[in-house]
């Protein structure tokens, strides 16, 4: 890749002024100028000085009133299936270039290239010629983020005749070499964090914050490798503003601690004699295990760190704002150290939550199943980068970024609603039902909130009936929870519970939470679920994951039903549901022309 091809050359144009131009820029090459018609060759030392040619001189250096153009010497027959990306914007996202990629075929591989610029390369290698074709036609030139990118082919040994695309469908097959954070920043030893750092910063140091023109926060980005967002225009004369840093953690510390360091300055030069803490701002979802039972975590980490932490009550949570603010006190160095235990101890209930996420990832074709902010981000939900939508008028910033968007999905988490197009099982049973969830006896203050509040918000946000039954005993060790209400109802009441004794520390940071869901079925369906030998309910428990069971020998209610057990954690429960519906669902329909075959005869004419 040390040979060059010169395009847009003037006729008058001649090697010596081609070496001349070289020379001025002090680009060096390694055999004479060969000039044609229109264009030109000439071969570099090696492939450094061949990139730096390209950047230094296409698009930007005349002679003889025509720009010249300048990528790297492809023949024919080796213009197939890789190409060359120049000039991506230095703090693109891995996630985006691979979402844009991703659109014009199957990337086999996608690698960095090592520059003296501060954009980035990479060099990617599509299944088929035809998709690189249309990936260099679609995106030399194509704007992003004011970066115009600049696409050519580069020589692809392998190629002889074209090759068929893999698979037939657009998207990704497996990878090149991993790359780790922004492009521009080459192998970094620590994939960057899914969880990005939000801190709250007085609205009166944020100028401080970003410098003249942006120098001060372009050279934090720069020296700890972050994308910083300044969210200044969120929560109008608010006193505070939040900040979202995305990077390494140990970039995210690193980030951090400079911009205390601003603000401690700044309070000295503006005679301010209060303490300024650092305020981070954390999922609700991750609070109680960063609290730990009894507060045992958040104790240790104000005993190792020396400071003083303090968490926003939970009154403070709206619909739309489901962060809690986590106030840190204590001098600089004692506040960076928290910081990092603090969002360890948060990524790693991130961490937790997701893996428990991705076992069942595909469980429920069509819904949203970010809906509920179990899983805020949800990082392996296969989102797309660049569908971002921020959050109603009034509300803080989300997680931009923690995942890809807001909350992981389209729309705001409180907010979010199964999709339209659901599975079948969903667009079909619109219908209400009623689950029986057994919880925790326990758990049932945390459920029902302080004078209702909980379960009264629940039932607003989910559009379902939710009450707790009575105990049948006095030491009962479990409650039940009757909700009623069609599937989305369902979908996002259980969800929510799931997620409240998750985060109330009812089940340990590492366990799952697993709760038994009574249905009701009519007795006439109840064969159907079980299957001929026990074949359906076996397929059922191996398809969901959940503990399927039909107690034998019931007898059926006044309404001529009886119960099914589903035991399992949410997404398993949520399937199994679902499956059973509609296989009642299906029963029912075979049913009808045999009630209507029964009706009054039809008289016919002759």
């Amino acid at each position: 890749m040390n040979k060059l091809y010169i395009g847009n050359v003037s006729e008058q144009a001649s090697a010596l002024d081609l070496e001349s131009i070289f020379e001025q820029w002090k680009i060096p090459f390694s055999a004479p100028f060969l000039v044609k018609s229109g264009y030109a060759f000439v071969d570099c030392p090696d492939e450094k000085v061949a990139m730096r040619a390209i950047d230094t001189l296409s698009g930007k250096v005349e002679l003889h009133g025509k720009v010249l153009e300048v990528e790297h010497s492809v023949p024919k027959r080796q213009r197939s299936c890789k190409l060359q990306i120049r000039n991506i914007p230095p703090h693109m996202q891995w996630e985006v270039l691979d979402g844009l990629l991703a659109q014009y075929g199957t990337v086999e591989s996608c690698e960095q290239v090592n520059t003296d610029t501060e954009t980035a390369v990479v060099n990617v290698r599509y299944a088929a010629k035809d998709q690189a074709r249309e990936a260099l036609d679609k995106l030399n030139g194509f704007l992003m983020e004011n970066y115009a990118l600049k696409v050519s082919y580069i020589p692809d040994e392998t190629a002889t005749a074209d090759t068929p695309a893999v698979g037939g469908r657009r998207g990704f097959n497996s990878r090149g070499p991993p790359r780790q954070g922004s492009p521009n920043l080459g192998a970094r030893p620590k994939l960057q964090s899914d969880v990005p750092l939000r801190i709250l910063v007085p609205t009166q140091f944020v100028g401080a914050i970003i410098g003249k023109e942006g120098a001060t926060i372009r050279n934090i980005t720069k020296q700890t490798h972050s994308k910083i967002d300044i969210h200044r225009k969120e929560n109008a004369g608010a006193a505070e503003k939040p900040i979202t840093v995305h990077s390494t953690p140990e970039g995210c510390s690193s980030a951090c601690r400079n911009i205390m360091e601003i603000m401690q300055k700044e309070a000295i030069d503006t005679k301010i004699t209060e303490e300024i803490p650092l305020k981070i701002l954390a999922h609700n979802n991750f609070v109680g295990r960063l609290i730990g039972k009894e507060g045992r975590n958040l104790k240790k980490i104000e005993q190792d760190t020396d400071t003083k932490i303090t968490i926003s009550p939970l009154q403070d949570l709206t619909l739309y704002n489901p962060e809690r603010t986590i106030t840190v006190k204590g001098t600089l160095d004692a506040c960076s150290k928290a910081e990092e235990e603090v969002m360890k101890k948060i990524r790693e209930s991130y961490e937790n939550d997701v893996a428990a996420m991705h076992l069942q990832s595909n469980l429920i074709p069509g819904l949203n199943l970010n809906a509920l902010g179990i899983f805020p981000g949800a990082a392996g939900g296969g989102m797309s980068p660049s569908v971002v939508s921020g959050p109603p008028p009034g509300a803080q910033a989300g997680y931009q970024s923690f995942g890809c968007s807001v909350f992981g999905s389209e729309v705001p988490f409180w907010a979010s609603t199964l999709s339209s197009s659901s599975s079948t099982a969903f667009s079909s049973q619109m219908e209400s039902e009623t689950v029986h969830l057994f919880i925790p006896a326990l758990a049932v203050g945390a459920i029902i909130g302080k004078q209702g509040q909980h379960i009264k918000q629940l039932s607003r946000f989910a559009g379902a009936s939710i009450k707790i039954a009575p105990a049948d005993e006095v030491d009962a060790k479990q409650r039940m929870v009757i909700i009623i209400g069609p599937p989305e109802a369902q979908f996002k009441a259980q969800g929510r519970i799931f997620g409240k004794l998750k985060e109330e520390n009812f089940f340990g940071p590492k366990e799952e939470v697993k709760l038994e869901a009574h249905i009701k079925v009519p007795s006439f369906a109840a064969g159907r679920v079980i299957g001929k030998g026990g074949k359906t309910v076996n397929e059922l428990q191996n398809l969901t994951s959940a503990e399927v069971v039909v107690p034998r020998d019931q007898t059926p209610d006044e309404n001529d039903q009886v119960v099914v057990k589903i035991t399992g954690h949410f997404y398993a429960s949520q399937l199994a549901q679902r499956k059973i519906q509609e296989i009642i669902s299906q029963v029912r329909r075979q049913q009808q022309p045999k009630a209507s075959a029964t009706g009054p005869p039809v008289t016919r004419r002759k």
